[in-house]
């Protein structure tokens, strides 16, 4: 594909690029650049950081397992290695990720920001610019995802505390928090896991919870939770499903509102693909709220110069914060002109017709549903794209002739 080039006197860069541009070399960039090489398609991949798979490599803590069993989470055409387990960890996850790249020879380019992304009408391209090139195709994937950025909510106060207060994304193990009291703001699937990990080091976990949340076991009668449920909505309707879940749920955990984790109303799976909210799938905090190692306390009303008011009228001290609060899509940073984005940058149409959009624009990683949906996006924009890449080939050869 070359190398940037300068054009005429000017600083300014261009590239056009043979087949598509993908933005975002995680896994679901690296679907769908797979995916388009198994049909005969180049393509170029823009990363703004230094790695693969940098939310994986930079923005994990160090227990993390893939909370659903491994064939549920395999990209296109390259499985997990037979000797992994159940569950990888977050290393060998790294590690089938740089496989995965190694085996489809797919060489992203790093340190490529982009800035700006936006359709010419005038000549039917792309235009894609990073801090040093211009990038020209007709076709662009977005790839960047839902987790492309931190949360971090403003709470009153929070400029007042003197102990230390980070995201998760920047979360490495609870052995920094030995012996502290630390609040732990939000009870997702991070939330639980950090709460848990901090308890196994030593540390006093008080976690907030603000909303409702689904608690259910990883697996039931021996066999994965999510494994169960899929099987399930083949033969039954999501709400006889989701009314099976619970039932479950309440048999082998108990009632969780007795702990201070009130259910929705809505069922988990129904509540997933409405919002994305994902359901908490237990890996052993629950025993230690029960036990009370992790305290569960309600919403925060403020920060005080050592800890915490909430909304019931306690006032607790702590040494740390830790928000547990969750990741958005950063695709309204960069993408202009584009109406097929929300401003919360999901696509507006629902899957499973998500994945493509106007003007050679395509979604991979947005569909709510983990890498399942994934490997949907992928397999679907590679067909439609390589039907348009070939013809035009075909037809570059005939007037060649």
């Amino acid at each position: 594909m070359g190398s940037c080039k300068k054009k005429g006197g000017n600083r300014q860069k261009t590239l056009w690029i043979h087949g598509p541009i993908i933005v975002g070399a995680g896994p679901s960039g690296l679907a769908a650049s797979a995916c388009l090489k198994n049909n005969g398609v180049p393509s170029l991949i823009l990363e703004r950081s230094d790695c693969l798979a940098s939310l994986w490599q930079q923005r994990t803590y160090d227990r993390l397992k893939l909370h659903l069993p491994k064939h549920f989470c395999e990209l296109p055409l390259f499985g997990f290695p037979e000797n992994f387990p159940k569950y990888p960890t977050k290393h060998q996850f790294i590690s089938y990720v740089e496989s995965y790249a190694a085996h489809f020879a797919i060489e992203p380019r790093f340190k490529q920001a982009v800035e700006r992304a936006e359709f010419d009408p005038k000549i039917g391209v792309w235009r894609i610019q990073t801090q040093d090139c211009e990038y020209i195709s007709r076709w662009l994937i977005a790839a960047t995802g839902e987790n492309a950025e931190p949360v971090e909510p403003e709470v009153p106060g929070l400029e007042r505390f003197r102990g230390q207060v980070i995201h998760t994304s920047r979360y490495i193990t609870g052995a920094d928090y030995r012996n502290q009291r630390v609040l732990v703001v939000g009870c997702g699937n991070s939330g639980m896991e950090v709460s848990l990990d901090l308890c196994r080091h030593n540390a006093a976990p008080h976690m907030v919870v603000r909303n409702t949340v689904h608690v259910l076991p990883r697996e039931m009668f021996g066999f994965s939770t999510f494994g169960v449920a899929m099987g399930l909505l083949k033969w039954l309707p999501l709400r006889l499903v989701d009314k099976f879940l619970l039932l479950a749920a309440n048999f082998n955990l108990g009632n969780t509102d007795r702990l201070g984790l009130r259910r929705p109303k809505t069922g988990p799976i129904e509540l997933k693909n409405a919002t994305g909210k994902t359901p908490v799938l237990d890996s052993g905090a629950l025993s230690q709220i029960r036990a009370g190692k992790i305290k569960v306390v309600e919403a925060v009303k403020e920060i005080t110069s050592n800890g915490a008011k909430f909304m019931d009228g306690q006032e607790n001290e702590f040494d740390s914060i830790i928000f547990a609060t969750g990741y958005k899509s950063n695709v309204p940073s960069w993408l202009k002109g584009s109406e097929f984005f929300t401003e919360e940058g999901l696509p507006r149409t629902p899957f499973p017709n998500s994945w493509k959009g106007e003007n050679g624009l395509y979604t991979v990683g947005f569909t709510r549903r983990g890498l399942l949906g994934t490997a949907f996006d992928s397999i679907n924009i590679a067909r439609d794209i390589a039907d348009q890449y070939w013809t035009l080939e075909n037809t570059h050869k005939k007037l060649l002739q």
